[in-house]
């Protein structure tokens, strides 16, 4: 059989896709350095640099509520050169408990990716007396009880709201400028107690510094199988449901969510981002498309508002 000539062979253009920045992009995060979402937004910024060839910049705006943060996005110019990385509460609950606000997150933001879900741990002080929800409740029946949170309608808000409404409770709010703040003003003595996920509270627990009361969602976690759910505390309906996810101003284009949203999934299942960022922390990951999205933030919302009806926290 004789050999095709080289020149017979017809050239062959295999297609690759286009980077989805053609420009250095903005990754606000209404949020302070440290902490889960922002370690894995930064390393989700350096993943997309490679991939884009163009700078992704991490812009940390912590305070009031996550508000001017997620407004700075909210008001942008839609290109899909300025995204947000935050949680569920400047989503689903703000707009719920927040009079008066800048924006309205469902409408003035379009989702890119919902992210993963985190199973958030209440945790209290080391030398707080309670070891488990059925002692926090006696703590605060017996006397001053006081949490961190970073602000109305932050996860740690929702939650000891919830709980002191259905144990005709009272407890002290303390807010702080970001989740790590709060932690760290736990694990001080500041406070008694917060509300936070692993990533935030990992090391506090092992040192000994943080003590894990029960966590959320529906499972126990694998690398703390002792610490019991809120539902087999007794307290089923309490948990905040915390999430992530990342936004763009609304009206930016369907073809350039979706192409963001590409390589966003591709980072996400990036081994190093996998074995540093979203095992050792218990995320649930959910990398959705943008319409996808849609649905599970519209079924949050109604979740929330019936936590926060509840709760008696809803305007």
């Amino acid at each position: 059989m004789n050999a095709i000539p080289r020149r017979a062979l017809p050239a062959i253009t295999l297609a690759t896709p286009a980077p989805a920045q053609s420009r250095p992009t903005r990754l606000v995060i209404p949020f302070p350095p440290g902490g889960g979402l922002d370690a894995l937004g930064r390393a989700l910024a350096e993943r997309l640099t490679a991939a884009w060839g163009q700078p992704v910049v991490v812009d940390n705006r912590p305070g009031g509520s996550t508000v001017p943060g997620v407004d700075a996005v909210a008001k942008a110019t839609a290109d899909g050169h300025t995204l947000l990385m935050t949680a569920d509460n400047s989503i689903t609950a703000n707009p719920l408990v927040i009079p008066g606000l800048p924006h309205d997150p469902l409408r003035d933001l379009a989702p890119v990716t919902f992210l993963l879900e985190v199973h958030q741990m209440v945790v209290g002080n080391a030398r707080f007396g309670a070891r488990d929800m059925a002692g926090l409740v006696a703590a605060a029946r017996g006397g001053r009880v006081t949490y961190g949170s970073y602000g109305q309608a932050s996860q740690p808000h929702l939650l000891f709201g919830a709980l002191a409404a259905q144990e005709r409770l009272e407890f002290t709010e303390v807010p702080y400028r970001g989740l790590t703040p709060a932690v760290l003003a736990t694990v001080a003595g500041e406070v008694n107690l917060t509300l936070c996920g692993v990533a935030s509270a990992r090391e506090h627990l092992a040192a000994g510094t943080l003590r894990g009361l029960a966590v959320g969602r529906g499972a126990r976690l694998p690398m703390l199988p002792e610490l019991p759910t809120l539902a087999e505390a007794g307290y089923p309906d309490i948990d905040p449901r915390t999430w992530f996810g990342i936004f763009a101003p609304a009206a930016t284009p369907a073809d350039t969510l979706s192409r963001i949203h590409r390589d966003i999934a591709v980072a996400m299942a990036d081994p190093t981002i996998v074995d540093r960022h979203l095992t050792p922390n218990g995320y649930t990951v959910h990398v959705a498309t943008p319409e996808a999205s849609r649905g599970i933030i519209a079924q949050d919302l109604e979740y929330k508002r019936g936590l926060l009806t509840r709760a008696g926290l809803a305007r």
